[in-house]
């Protein structure tokens, strides 16, 4: 896998993230568009805290995980980070990297990415809901910041649907932006990621303006209740390995002697 420097080099050639650096008279919700599309490396890399490490992270468990003959899904794949983690890190294995976004202009900018380097393993894409998706013969599966944008109601199902297509000794791997269960808890964390991006060059006015135009379209919940979830629809084991602020990564074990 390149080193932590490469994934740095790459995001710094992209455009920045300035979509919300002017007033707007009326702030409309948070749509994964042309615009957002052309600024994601910037956009994600200034505002989630432990993102790279994240993807890092992903390679390792790949090397670990994703079994021969097998298939790993990058769910909500956007520009294919964790899909193209996942390839580098599956050259032991003859596997297939599936990458799912519903998003065209994510799917087209993640098509040529792809096309532009040479990978052990294959990376197919497709551009349909997750929640259409079929998901069979699964040694890995991320949801890299994808379950809060889906409707609450089908959080349930969609992981139930994961933990059914996954072989056993397969593991989910669930990264979120999280509540803490006190409104103080919770506001502190949202103040200390406030800070974060402040830091990292977002105005007052983008942070919240950025804030308004997610308010309905992201949904977080809280640990207890991912926890609770992933253990009702069969997992064995749910770590969570990874917090920063309010910005949270789980893995969902499937026991590995389960009978189907």
């Amino acid at each position: 896998m390149p080193p932590f420097s490469y994934y740095v080099v790459v995001i710094s050639l992209h455009k920045s993230d300035n979509l919300f650096a002017s007033p707007m008279s009326q702030v409309s919700d948070f749509q994964f568009d042309e615009q957002v599309a052309d600024v994601f490396p910037d956009m994600i890399q200034r505002s989630v805290p432990g993102y790279q490490t994240i993807l890092h992270t992903i390679g390792e468990l790949a090397k670990s995980y994703i079994t021969d003959g097998s298939r790993a899904y990058d769910l909500g794949c956007s520009l294919g980070a964790a899909s193209l983690a996942m390839a580098r890190n599956s050259e032991h294995v003859d596997c297939e990297i599936i990458g799912i976004d519903n998003s065209e202009p994510m799917i087209e900018r993640c098509a040529r990415k792809v096309k532009s380097f040479h990978l052990p393993n294959p990376v197919t894409l497709h551009c349909e809901s997750i929640l259409e998706s079929t998901i069979s013969h699964a040694s890995m599966v991320v949801m890299n910041f994808t379950l809060q944008f889906l409707p609450p109601n089908n959080r349930l199902a969609m992981l139930k649907k994961i933990y059914d297509g996954l072989n056993p000794g397969g593991i989910l791997l669930l990264s979120e932006k999280i509540q803490h269960p006190s409104e103080q808890g919770n506001r502190l964390l949202v103040d200390l990621h406030h800070q974060f991006k402040r830091n990292n060059g977002y105005s007052e006015l983008e942070v919240s303006q950025k804030r308004a135009a997610l308010e309905n379209v992201m949904l977080t919940d809280t640990f207890a209740t991912h926890e609770s979830r992933l253990r009702e629809v069969g997992f064995a084991d749910v770590v969570m390995w990874f917090k920063c602020y309010n910005f949270s990564s789980i893995i969902a074990v499937k026991t590995a002697d389960t009978q189907e």
